[in-house]
């Protein structure tokens, strides 16, 4: 039986159709008020999963601020994930890694592999997605996406918008800002099919309402997004985003029930 099955049918569903949407908390965001914030405000503007990090308690947390949200909990160490899906993370990720690249991080093929081998270890039958490094050059990207595809990854992520340097206003500042997480998407996907893998290719970091469609095109099976969500301090202006890029997803919210911010959201 595949892993996959493993995940609610809402969220398969949504890989299936290539609209999965991601909100993105912070893997090195610890702070329950904040992610609180963040998770209701995925849940009313029709995310399909919330990305938070790799805690315990703070998953438990969340399950009761917005029940029936899917969580997958994200790391870069495996012994950490057991405990988290213990206490009812969907799925884990290892990555992505922007938050250590202004410590003067930087993770290779071989510690992306490494990681992977040992919580595939740990935990042989939980979704596994694992964050390809945008410092590597596309070539190696690709080589990379296949091998952990071999590895027993279950899904790959694409990242880059740390790297990016958008020199323009408005809608154009907004493509350049997404380039390279829309190259490796297109490189990766590519690379996969070519070997004869069927994983789904997320692609995250530095995306926009206006750049979710080009990911997608792109060869994505869903995107992640978490800056344009997570530094807004207004919790309503975060609904208004996520429902921004639930739509861009091509994908209309269901009007299931009113929210407390006074628009539809799922149940």
């Amino acid at each position: 039986m595949s892993r996959h099955s493993s995940l609610p049918a809402p969220l398969r569903d949504a890989i299936r159709q290539q609209r999965l949407l991601k909100v993105i908390a912070g893997l090195t965001n610890r702070d329950p008020i904040a992610v609180a914030k963040i998770a209701r405000a995925a849940q009313a503007g029709g995310a399909d999963l919330l990305d938070l990090a790799c805690d315990p308690a703070l998953v438990d947390t969340i399950q009761s601020i917005a029940p029936g949200l899917p969580l997958c909990v994200s790391a870069v160490d495996p012994e950490l994930f057991p405990a988290a899906v213990a206490a009812g993370a969907a799925m884990v990720e290892i990555g992505n890694f922007d938050a250590f690249y202004p410590l003067g991080l930087r993770f290779e093929a071989a510690d992306v592999l490494r990681l992977t081998h040992r919580t595939r270890e740990l935990l042989p039958e939980v979704v596994l997605s694992v964050t390809v490094p945008h410092g590597l050059p596309l070539d190696q990207q690709e080589q990379l996406a296949v091998a952990l595809a071999q590895a027993g990854a279950d899904w790959i992520q694409t990242e880059g918008g740390t790297s990016a340097r958008p020199m323009s206003p408005g809608v154009l500042g907004l493509i350049e800002k997404a380039a390279p997480t829309l190259a490796a998407t297109h490189a990766i996907s590519h690379a996969l099919a070519a070997a004869e893998w069927s994983l789904p290719v997320l692609c995250a970091s530095g995306l926009s309402a206006v750049t979710v469609p080009m990911a997608l095109a792109a060869g994505a099976a869903g995107v992640g997004v978490g800056s344009a969500v997570n530094r807004l301090r207004d919790e309503v202006a975060m609904v208004a985003v996520v429902r921004g890029l639930r739509e861009a997803t091509g994908s209309a919210v269901a009007p299931a029930r009113r929210s407390a911010y006074g628009v539809d959201s799922h149940a």
